[in-house]
C-alpha cells in the first residue's frame, strides 16, 4: 500500500514520474568516490560524504570518510540497489550504494540507511569470484533493475582483453547470478549503458581494451584499433545484441554520446587537434536541458533540447581544461592567432584539471562537478591534479532563460585531505538521485 510522503504517494523507491521528482526535497548531502589508486599514495580509496546544505555550519565540507578494505581499487561509476525502476514495489528500499572498482575488479556494497551521513560497509564481492563464475573483469557502470537485480558493465577479461567484456547480474542480496547478455552477444568493446523498457531497448557505449587505457593514452593505439567507435543496441530485457552502430573516425571513444563538439586546432600538445572529449552528460527531468562536460577543452555546456533535432547552446562556462591561461598549450584560430580560456579562481583556488563527472539536483538548478577521469589519464594530461588533488564545484543553472554560472560560495578541496591529495570521481546523493533513474 502506498504511503503518503510529502508531495506525493510513495509505493517504493524513487518517484512515479520525472516531473514528480522535480518537486522532491533539496539535496543535503552528496556521496563522492575518492581515489588514491595511481596517485603514489599507498592508501585505500574512500567514499566521502559532503555537506551540501547551505544552512549547515559544515556546508561545502567533507563530513565523513568510509575507507575501502583494500588498496588499489580505483572506484568508478557508482549506482543504487533500487531506484525509480522499482517504484511500484513497496518491499524494495533504496539503501545500498554499489561501488565498482575498475582496477581491482572488486565491487563494494555500502549501507547508507543506518546513518546517511556516515555510511558503512555492507558486503564485498571479490574479483576472484566474479572471474571464476563469469570471466568478467574491470567493472565500470552499475544500474538497478526493476527486477531487484543490479547490473554492472565490465570492460574486459582478467588479462585486460576487451573481447572478454559483458554485463554482470547481482541479485538483491548481491550474490553473483551470472551474465546478462546472451552467449555470443558481446561486442568487441564496452563501457557505459542505459536501458529503456518502454522501447524494449538497451544501448551501450564503448571505450577500448583495459590493458590499453589503464596505461594512459597513446595516439598509436588508435591506429592499432585498440579504441572503440561504436554504439551497441540490445533487446531488453533478454540481452540479444541487435545492432552495432559505427560512428566512424569522428566518433572514437564514444563514452557518452549526444552532441558533436568540434576539435580545436592547438599548439604544444600531443596532437595537432584537441578533440571534444565528452566524458559525462545528463538531461534535466523535464527534458528541457541537456548538460555535457568537455574534459580536455575544459567547458561545461547547457543545451536547450525542447526541439530534440535542433539543440541550442543556452549556457557555457569554463572551469579548467588544457588550454586555460597559464598553460603551455594554446588553441589556434583559422587565421593563426592563439588564444586560451579564462578560468576564474574560486575562494582563492586555481581550478585544476577539467570537468569530468556531473550530478544535477532534482529541480535542475544546481549542477555539481568533479574533475578526475582515471588516475593514469589524470597524471598524463593534468599532472597537477594528481599532485595537488581534485576539487568539486557547484554550477548554478538558469532553468528559465538558460545559462550557467559558477557558485563562488561552494568549493570542496580534496587536495586538503588528511591522508594527502586525492582524486574525486562519481557523485551520488541519497533518496532523490533520480537524474540517474529509469521510469517504467
Amino acid at each position: 500500500m502506498s504511503e503518503e510522503t510529502g508531495c506525493c504517494k510513495r509505493a517504493g523507491p524513487g518517484y512515479a514520474t520525472p516531473l514528480e521528482a522535480m518537486s522532491g526535497p533539496r539535496e543535503a548531502i552528496l556521496y563522492v568516490n575518492c581515489i588514491y589508486n595511481g596517485t603514489g599514495r599507498n592508501k585505500p580509496d574512500f567514499l566521502a560524504t559532503v555537506d551540501v546544505d547551505p544552512n549547515s555550519p559544515t556546508y561545502s565540507k567533507v563530513i565523513h570518510r568510509l575507507f575501502m578494505t583494500y588498496i588499489g581499487d580505483e572506484l568508478h561509476h557508482s549506482g543504487w540497489n533500487a531506484c525509480s525502476s522499482c517504484h511500484g514495489d513497496p518491499s524494495v528500499h533504496r539503501r545500498f550504494l554499489i561501488l565498482p572498482s575498475v582496477a581491482s575488479g572488486r565491487i563494494y556494497v555500502v549501507d547508507t540507511s543506518k546513518n546517511p551521513k556516515a555510511p558503512s560497509m555492507h558486503k564485498v564481492v571479490e574479483p576472484e569470484d566474479i572471474v571464476e563464475k563469469t570471466g568478467l573483469a574491470y567493472p565500470h557502470t552499475s544500474h538497478c533493475l526493476a527486477s531487484g537485480d543490479v547490473m554492472i558493465s565490465f570492460l574486459g577479461d582478467k588479462h585486460g582483453n576487451a573481447k572478454g567484456n559483458g554485463f554482470l547480474l547481482l541479485d538483491s542480496e548481491f550474490n553473483i547470478k551470472g551474465r546478462w547478455e546472451k552467449p555470443g552477444h558481446s561486442p568487441l568493446f564496452s563501457y557505459d549503458f542505459w536501458y529503456q523498457p518502454r522501447h524494449n531497448t538497451m544501448i551501450s557505449s564503448s571505450l577500448g581494451a583495459p590493458a590499453t587505457f589503464t596505461r594512459g593514452f597513446n595516439p598509436q593505439h588508435i591506429a592499432d584499433g585498440l579504441y572503440a567507435r561504436h554504439l551497441h543496441v540490445y533487446s531488453w530485457p533478454d540481452g540479444e545484441l541487435k545492432q552495432i552502430l559505427d560512428l566512424g573516425d569522428t566518433g572514437l571513444t564514444p563514452l557518452e554520446v549526444a552532441i558533436s563538439v568540434k576539435p580545436l586546432k592547438v599548439k604544444n600538445w600531443i596532437l595537432p587537434e584537441m578533440p571534444g572529449f565528452i566524458t559525462d552528460f545528463l538531461i534535466s527531468l523535464d527534458d528541457r536541458y541537456l548538460y555535457l562536460i568537455n574534459w580536455m577543452q575544459g567547458d561545461i555546456r547547457q543545451y536547450n533540447i525542447e526541439d530534440p533535432k535542433n539543440p541550442v547552446l543556452a549556457g557555457q562556462v569554463w572551469v579548467g581544461g588544457v588550454i586555460q591561461k597559464g598553460s603551455h598549450v594554446f588553441a589556434v584560430t583559422e587565421d593563426g592567432k592563439t588564444w586560451q580560456t579564462d578560468v576564474p579562481e574560486i575562494q582563492g583556488h586555481r581550478l585544476r584539471g577539467g570537468p569530468q563527472m556531473i550530478q544535477l539536483s532534482l529541480d535542475g538548478k544546481r549542477l555539481y562537478v568533479t574533475n578526475s577521469l582515471f588516475s593514469s589519464w589524470d597524471r598524463q594530461f593534468y599532472p597537477e591534479l594528481v599532485e595537488k588533488g581534485s576539487h568539486m564545484l557547484l554550477i548554478d543553472a538558469d532553468t528559465e532563460k538558460g545559462g550557467l554560472k559558477i557558485n563562488p560560495d561552494f568549493f570542496v578541496d580534496f587536495g586538503a585531505e588528511p591522508d594527502g591529495p586525492c582524486l574525486a570521481h562519481e557523485i551520488r546523493y541519497p533518496g532523490g538521485d533520480c537524474t540517474s533513474d529509469i521510469w517504467i
